[in-house]
């Protein structure tokens, strides 16, 4: 699939998720970043998207801001299983592996002054963290089951787009393809993930929806399905 037609699709899935949001009215709001950590994963799609923003708007030293975190970040947390090997692990019925966790992940280096400064192409782990509760009076957040169901397909169905690219910690991925010669092998569908500390993506095998939630999710799989056809 060629590179416009894939972030066509991605801009889509991000457009579908607001209208989702928007239905359910968290209580997240400007300011509010007590959940804008260094632990965000993302795609190399989502990576080329922000990339390529940040370029447009002349914008390369926060490109620049993440590297510089990133070398110093030694702790940050750095999957080893993407969305969909995960669902193929469950799907064969056996219990995944687990995930080593920063016990510090640290604040996203793309904030400034509790805002982030590339909200527009902000990935969908950012997108789809949305609180019942103000996370900075609690110290954590509270998503109910079913939006949790949502961020897991979406993130299913953006992996799937870019199933021949690779998956990693957002800060990874980022100084990856702020290698041109890197970006022009991931728009080729020839760049190494593991070489570039990253996991390969792979399609859908199967979305991850529990019975109580099928019914419910019917209409957002439609829009889907709509973008996918």
């Amino acid at each position: 699939m060629e590179r416009r037609k894939k972030l066509a699709m991605l801009k889509a899935i991000y457009r579908i998720e607001e209208t989702f949001v928007r239905g359910i009215k968290p209580v997240c709001k400007p300011g509010c970043a007590s959940c804008c950590t260094a632990r965000v994963t993302m795609t190399t799609l989502e990576g080329e998207l922000i990339a390529s923003h940040l370029a447009r708007i002349g914008e390369s030293r926060l490109l620049e801001r993440v590297c510089r975190s990133r070398d110093h970040d030694f702790n940050r947390f750095i999957p080893q299983l993407t969305t969909n090997r995960l669902a193929e692990i469950c799907l064969r019925g056996e219990a995944p592996p687990t995930e080593p966790m920063a016990d510090s992940p640290g604040t996203c280096p793309l904030l400034k002054a509790d805002r982030c400064t590339i909200y527009p192409v902000r990935p969908l782990a950012c997108r789809t963290m949305v609180s019942r509760v103000d996370c900075a009076a609690t110290g954590f957040a509270d998503m109910d089951d079913f939006s949790v169901t949502v961020s897991t397909v979406l993130m299913q169905y953006v992996e799937h787009i870019d199933a021949d690219g690779c998956s990693g910690n957002f800060a990874d991925v980022l100084v990856c393809l702020s290698s041109p010669a890197h970006r022009t092998f991931y728009r080729q569908d020839a760049l190494s993930c593991p070489e570039n500390g990253l996991v390969q993506n792979r399609p859908i095998p199967a979305l991850m929806i529990p019975p109580e939630h099928r019914q419910r999710i019917r209409p957002l799989l439609g829009a889907v399905a709509q973008i996918r056809s």
